[in-house]
């Protein structure tokens, strides 16, 4: 409906009057399936005045001629925008970009971002993106866009300017905690292909799996990942990795499935509204994907929703230790509502996340069990007289198991000097990875000790 011939402000509050008398409303569960629920107390008519006053005093006096879809669609944004940081009206082309962005391929420089004090702030950078690659972090905040202050744009006025032609390049001027001063980073636009699993083997028994976001099929990505690994190494993987680090979440029942991956049974996670009954809960079916072998989960601040819902899951079950920093907080479902034609849609938040002990997730996070400080290293310079060592002394006492020793000499040493260099590399190219295997091989020894 337009409102074209509206002269004064009485017209338009009639049909505000008419809804509240009407006493009802439409809600929307996280199927997205509309309900009738009464509404408590009737609407306030003054702000109901106020509100169709301004909208005429717009259309008789305002200097240049407005789009009435235009107003009411801004009305609706204003609303949104009011609640939280995560509530926002869709527009044609950003309804368009968010199922772009769960399909795992879109346009842009490839972070994830949300809005803090009137700035842009980096959630995390996508993996393999132009962004991750220009050296964009979890925490920074954008204030500029080329020469355009962020200060006074909505986030999705910034992301229409971030995205842009595939090919160009832009300036994202940046504030960054520990830095003085803003800095510029030039990034080019591409196109965003988001592999959603990654793995590898490491030192042939322990798998690392890297879920850069949860999209539709990441449950079964990891499942055919696992599969790969255990096919590559000669006696079965013996544990694994789950890096979670700048992933800044996606779709829910990706973490669900991922999690189940993992969870022989109970519950993963479950949703809770203003009211106290659960919205929606998901359990375990049976069977892990690892048969029981021991799971280190890493996390950071740029880890977000979905990646939480998961690190929150095992580490309720036992199922894992988790290790790093404190993650996101984002800990609340947005459910995507339609509205009439379905070109727009309303995007609210409907509800809090609950890891299965009852914790909520959100503004707090996942705390891990072992706690990594950010931390930049640096290799030692060796001296070349090197240590004295017993071996040295003169007179020495000869090791009683001499004999045996050289006999197995090149054959049980599983050392040698280019593993050596690749894991001082990795200590200081990647800490947190390095703790992390360290761990997972502390745990296999404790195991095999007990057998």
């Amino acid at each position: 409906m337009r409102f074209i011939d509206i002269k004064n402000a009485a017209l338009f509050l009639i049909l505000f009057v008419g809804f509240a008398n009407g006493v009802f409303a439409e809600t929307v569960s996280a199927d997205s399936s509309a309900s009738v629920r009464p509404i408590d107390q009737g609407l306030p008519l003054e702000d109901l005045l106020a509100l169709s006053q301004s909208f005429a005093q717009i259309k008789s006096v305002y200097v240049e001629d407005v789009d009435d879809s235009a107003l009411l669609q801004g009305a609706i944004r204003g609303m949104l925008q009011s609640l939280d940081p995560h509530s926002a009206f869709l527009g044609e082309e950003e309804l368009k970009e968010l199922r772009e962005g769960t399909s795992g391929e879109f346009g842009g420089l490839g972070i994830e971002v949300g809005m803090e004090n009137g700035f842009v702030k980096v959630i995390a950078p996508i993996d393999d993106t132009p962004a991750q690659r220009a050296g964009v972090l979890s925490g920074d905040l954008i204030i500029r866009l080329d020469e355009r202050p962020v200060k006074g744009l909505s986030l999705h006025e910034s992301v229409q300017i971030m995205r842009g032609k595939v090919g160009e390049p832009i300036d994202l001027t940046i504030m960054r905690e520990g830095n003085g001063k803003p800095f510029k980073l030039t990034i080019v636009r591409d196109v965003i292909k988001v592999k959603s699993v990654k793995s590898k083997l490491i030192e042939e028994k322990f798998g690392y799996l890297r879920i850069t976001q949860f999209q539709a099929r990441t449950g079964e990505y990891l499942r055919s990942a696992v599969k790969k690994l255990n096919e590559e190494s000669e006696q079965g993987i013996k544990g694994v990795i789950v890096d979670l680090r700048n992933n800044p979440g996606g779709v829910l029942q990706a973490a669900v499935d991922v999690s189940n991956a993992f969870i022989e049974d109970g519950l993963i996670v479950y949703t809770q509204g203003r009211e106290e009954k659960p919205i929606m809960s998901f359990s375990a079916d049976p069977g892990d994907v690892v048969g029981g072998a021991p799971v280190v989960v890493l996390i950071n601040g740029g880890s977000a929703s979905a990646s939480e819902i998961v690190a929150g899951a095992l580490q309720d079950h036992g199922r894992a230790v988790i290790m790093g920093s404190r993650s996101f907080g984002k800990g609340s479902v947005q459910t995507i509502m339609p509205l009439p034609g379905g070109l727009t849609a309303v995007k609210l938040t409907t509800a809090r996340y609950y890891t299965p002990n009852g914790r909520s997730i959100q503004a707090e996070g996942i705390v891990p069990d072992v706690v990594l400080d950010e931390v930049e290293l640096s290799k030692k310079v060796s001296s070349s007289i090197g240590l004295v060592k017993e071996a040295d002394l003169v007179g020495h006492l000869k090791n009683g198991n001499a004999k045996k020793s050289s006999e197995k000499k090149g054959s049980g040493d599983v050392s040698n000097s280019s593993d050596s260099g690749d894991k001082a590399d990795l200590v200081i190219k990647d800490y947190a990875l390095n703790e992390a295997i360290n761990l997972l091989k502390g745990i296999s020894i404790l195991r095999q000790s007990k057998k």
